[in-house]
């Protein structure tokens, strides 16, 4: 595995170390506020989830569950299984991911065009029909499959602590104020927000998820009603706030007229979810720097029909 591993440097050595934009006019007119963001989609694969992916492989590897013959198995709603199926593709392993069937069809055609084998799961169940279906099949078949289980697996939120958490901090200078980051497998908010705390305990860390449990934001989980991440504590959180869709949607044609930025609904979700923060905090006559990720562009998500809305 180390030859392959060497085989791929050069992609590898493209995850991380993302830019930190600043969104100067959705913040505008928010005194001694500013709004900045991690542009995730500069990783090779297009997303954040690239480096959990990489750090779950490099594990597994490590490990030795990772080896000659075995495919590696996981459940996914998009971006960790298109990561993965990159990694696949790049450094010599067979990928099996098990996604919802109504993911985005362009998120369908880029795990295919990798050449990752696929089990569409019930679109009802979400991201839950998918780990539902992945632990079925390596209780089939154990010793066919590594199950990398990106919800339970401690390499996902370490990527950050490692990675995004002290990025973060360099980026601005120590002067992060708040972070803001949406909850899916949960890996980017636990491990950047135990980081900065570790750096600064008045960090305010605030967690952002959908408000419903049928909602439109890929990636996205509403914890009340799904299978909660064995790597989700949500005591790290100092507070969290609920976003519907619609106002996700509505900030996704924000940033692209406003900003030039074209992201994803996670993506803009969290934005929306940082200018509550932002609001707030202008309000209140304190200074903030409030810093949030975005974790994908938005070319997996053109086919929507809201980007034809007003």
């Amino acid at each position: 595995m180390a030859q392959i591993a060497q085989a791929g440097s050069s992609l590898i050595e493209r995850i991380g170390n993302t830019p930190l934009v600043r969104l100067e006019r959705i913040g505008s007119g928010l005194r001694g506020v500013a709004l900045a963001a991690k542009a995730e989609w500069t990783n090779p694969g297009g997303s954040v989830k690239d480096r959990a992916a990489y750090a779950m492989v490099r594990d597994a590897q490590a490990r030795g569950l990772l080896t000659a013959g075995k495919i590696l198995l996981d459940a996914t709603s998009g971006n960790t299984g298109i990561a993965l199926a990159m990694l696949g593709a790049a450094l010599g392993f067979p990928i099996h991911l098990a996604m919802p069937a109504n993911v985005s069809p362009e998120r369908k055609r880029i795990v295919r065009a990798y050449g990752a084998t696929v089990d569409w799961t019930d679109p009802d169940l979400g991201s839950d029909g998918a780990i539902l279906r992945a632990r079925a099949l390596v209780g089939e078949d154990p010793e066919r499959f590594c199950y990398v289980d990106q919800y339970s697996n401690d390499a996902n939120w370490q990527a950050h602590y490692h990675g995004t958490g002290p990025e973060i901090w360099r980026q601005t200078g120590g002067r992060v104020t708040h972070f803001v980051a949406g909850l899916g497998t949960s890996g980017t908010f636990m491990g950047v927000t135990r980081r900065l705390k570790e750096l600064n305990p008045a960090i305010r860390a605030i967690s952002m998820q959908p408000d419903s449990a049928f909602h439109g934001l890929e990636g996205l989980k509403y914890m009340a009603a799904s299978i909660t991440p064995a790597i989700y504590n949500p005591h790290v959180a100092d507070r969290q706030v609920m976003v519907e869709t619609e106002a996700a949607y509505a900030m996704a044609r924000r940033l692209a007229r406003e900003e030039g930025l074209l992201v994803g609904v996670s993506a803009a979700a969290a934005v929306e979810a940082s200018l509550r923060i932002a609001r707030e905090e202008a309000a209140a006559g304190r200074a903030a720097l409030v810093v949030t990720v975005l974790p994908d562009g938005a070319e997996k998500y053109l086919s929507e029909r809201f980007w034809e809305e007003a």
